[in-house]
């Protein structure tokens, strides 16, 4: 029976291997709009029409996690690492949206970067989840990826045109799980946006989602309106977020959310079940809930936006 189970677990995670673990986003029209991994690498013509590959978000690798749900997070990670380096045109960037690590121990952190390292993109931006500050001193992640932010948790940078915003909102919850920007986050933003044309495409990413998905699970942020504010004058806003292990979408005025999956395990849908955490599913449905995204860039200020799962096929 052990060797049937190793045999079956080799299995799932060959399947895996077939299809994609990610996002990749695209520019087309000064909008970010979502594309196939999987589908993509298996028909060139299609990324030959999306355009060239602008960067690939990975979110809650969760590594040091180890039960039912996916008792190989690693693996699952490797894969989703396999899937991105295989691209025919590479991204330049790799945004990871948080919770890197499962429980913020050193051993986690070594592995996650170990396994990071072989991604083939020159450029990895990462924002804490929750997962990565539950350590006492909430140094283990600020030691190996604050430098961007100066050990602040958020920073901005400027690729092909496009404006980063990286944001921090697990610091601070506010009641009900809520969370937080605060006050001297925010105003950083207003000093870093302010003097940027309005024409100029902008990419938001942070951990929980910035917008309120559902309240009684915590999934969202509580200012998240005061950041939305200092947006709206920008023709394309993409916001990109983790934390719920499962894609959600909305287009708001000239704003677009995405929440990506998880490369690590999937949770229930919000409001099913008794609350947020890992979901079990059928060993043969797990790789169709695993993935990545990525961004392409179609054009003139155009940002195209594509989901991948382990399994293959389009979300």
């Amino acid at each position: 029976m052990a060797d049937q189970t190793r045999h079956s677990r080799r299995s799932a995670l060959k399947c895996m291997a077939f299809g994609g673990t990610g996002t990749l986003f695209a520019l087309a029209g000064g909008v970010f709009a979502p594309l196939d991994l999987a589908t993509a690498a298996a028909d060139p013509a299609l990324l030959a029409r999306a355009g060239k590959p602008l960067f690939v978000q990975i979110s809650d690798t969760h590594i040091g996690f180890n039960k039912d749900a996916n008792p190989d997070v690693a693996g699952t990670l490797a894969q989703s690492i396999d899937l991105v380096n295989g691209m025919r045109e590479q991204p330049a960037l790799i945004v990871h949206t948080g919770d890197i690590t499962h429980l913020s121990r050193p051993a986690e952190f070594d592995t996650a970067q170990q396994l990071l390292s072989r991604l083939r993109a020159t450029e990895l931006h990462t924002v804490p989840g929750e997962h990565d500050t539950s350590d006492a001193g909430v140094s283990e992640y600020f030691s190996r990826f604050g430098q961007a932010s100066e050990n602040r948790g958020y920073y901005s940078f400027d690729h092909a045109g496009v404006h980063f915003i990286a944001l921090v909102n697990v610091l601070q919850f506010k009641p009900g799980g809520l969370g937080t920007l605060g006050a001297d986050q925010l105003a950083w933003v207003a000093a870093d946006l302010r003097g940027r044309s309005a024409s100029t495409p902008i990419v938001v990413f942070a951990h929980m989602p910035l917008w309120t998905i559902y309240e009684p699970w915590g999934w969202g942020t509580g200012d998240a309106g005061a950041l939305m504010e200092q947006l709206k004058r920008f023709g394309s806003v993409t916001v990109l977020n983790g934390h719920i292990h499962q894609i959600v979408q909305k287009v708001e005025g000239n704003v677009r959310f995405h929440t990506a999956r998880s490369t690590a395990y999937p949770q229930p849908v919000a409001g099913v079940g008794a609350g947020p955490g890992p979901l079990k599913v059928p060993a043969e449905q797990l790789a169709q809930m695993l993935g990545v995204s990525s961004v392409t860039a179609t054009g003139h200020h155009a940002l195209t936006v594509a989901d991948a799962t382990l399994a293959g096929g389009v979300s």
